[in-house]
């Protein structure tokens, strides 16, 4: 039931990570603080369909 999903950039909306979740326990879309090359900081990060 695990699937792989891309991680995008809230900010600049680079899909810089994929990462893979449960879709029987999290329905919902994944959010996570992960590190931007381009704007060198941690930032927002949410899953892109």
């Amino acid at each position: 039931m695990r699937v792989i999903v891309t991680l995008a950039c809230t900010e600049t909306g680079d899909r810089n990570y994929t990462t893979t979740k449960n879709k029987k326990t999290q329905t919902g879309r994944l959010e996570m603080r992960k590190y931007s090359p381009r704007l060198k900081r941690h930032t927002l990060h949410r899953e892109t369909r």
